[in-house]
């Protein structure tokens, strides 16, 4: 809950038991990269497989657990725990820099981080914990099912981010559902996501002065009211079906940089799950007045959204980021 007054964000705030020791005895370094991006491939549904590079990092994460490492962070497919989103929580006790992991399972861990990022999204993720949280060590790790076997997710989760790799065990929901990201540097000079609010907000500046209006909104709803709401839902600001082709140009663009972070697959994905439920053409763009730092007018929270996809963004006072395209669906 952000503390406008104070200039606070609580959900940020919260800390880990082991942290101080961690810090102090150290982890390894991440580095490295994943395939570029690339948009789908015509006549093709493309998404993760348990053959993609990250699942297959993750079934020999899963088979080198031992009995009471499974007890600790495995969990069947169909637990409520998968299903929750946040900005700051921790899906099992055991952060992956603890004696409880082998230095081979924390390499892993890593390669699986890799497996879903693109290069540009692997550094920037590498900052962005670390500068949060002092690095992937202070991150934790679930796995729901049992790789090989049926359906299967793994999931980390802490500060400012909620990752997943299932080899598309949950049909037609991208990233294998909802996910966050977001980075606690407040000045939007250095915070490594701003640069999506500059994306966004081009378009905005693109707008003539009625569609200007239409999309800008006074309040931001809740940022982790995400649901799907499929064709019958209510979307805040403008159509983009009601914008010129330039106009829609350039919201295809927007998402090719918001995108741009993630596997190949993944992406391909969304852009699979998009064109199914209408394309481009089916979204609707929102920017809220709320939040606007430094009364700059570059607004600083915005939401992208459509029958099967939602893009919610806060900047204010610093990024929190949730996404759900084809996901966790709006309860009847």
């Amino acid at each position: 809950m952000l503390n406008s007054a104070a200039g606070r964000c609580f959900d940020c705030e919260s800390t880990h038991s082991r942290r101080d020791f961690l810090r102090t005895a150290g982890g390894a370094a991440l580095a490295g990269a994943a395939g570029p991006l690339l948009m789908p491939r015509a006549g093709l549904f493309a998404a993760p497989s348990p053959e993609s590079a990250a699942e297959t990092a993750v079934g020999r994460f899963y088979r080198s657990l031992s009995d009471e490492q499974r007890k600790a962070i495995c969990l069947p497919f169909d637990h409520a725990q998968r299903h929750k989103i946040s900005a700051n929580w921790h899906i099992t006790e055991p952060v992956i820099g603890d004696d409880f992991y082998s230095d081979d399972q924390r390499a892993m861990i890593t390669e699986i981080v890799k497996g879903i990022t693109s290069d540009d999204g692997y550094k920037r993720l590498v900052r962005q914990m670390e500068e949060d949280d002092g690095g992937i060590n202070f991150y934790s790790v679930a796995v729901f099912g049992e790789p090989g076997q049926g359906p299967f997710q793994w999931e980390l989760t802490g500060r400012h981010l909620t990752m997943r790799a299932d080899g598309n065990s949950v049909d037609q929901a991208a990233f294998g559902g909802p996910i966050v990201y977001g980075h606690g540097e407040e000045d939007p000079k250095d915070n490594l996501f701003h640069y999506q609010t500059k994306a966004t907000n081009e378009l905005f500046r693109a707008l003539d002065e009625a569609q200007a209006k239409q999309a800008l909104i006074r309040e931001a709803p809740r940022e982790s009211a995400v649901p799907i709401q499929g064709e019958s839902g209510s979307f805040p600001g403008i159509a983009v079906s009601e914008l010129s082709g330039d106009q829609q140009e350039l919201v295809s663009g927007t998402l090719k940089t918001l995108l741009a972070p993630y596997r190949e697959e993944d992406v391909d994905e969304v852009m699979q799950i998009l064109k199914d439920s209408g394309g481009v053409q089916s979204l609707n763009m929102a920017f809220y007045r709320q939040g606007d730092l430094n009364d700059d007018k570059v607004w600083d929270i915005w939401r992208i959204e459509g029958p099967s996809f939602v893009w919610h963004f806060r900047g204010a006072p610093h990024v929190h980021a949730y996404i759900n395209i084809g996901g966790l669906r709006e309860e009847a």
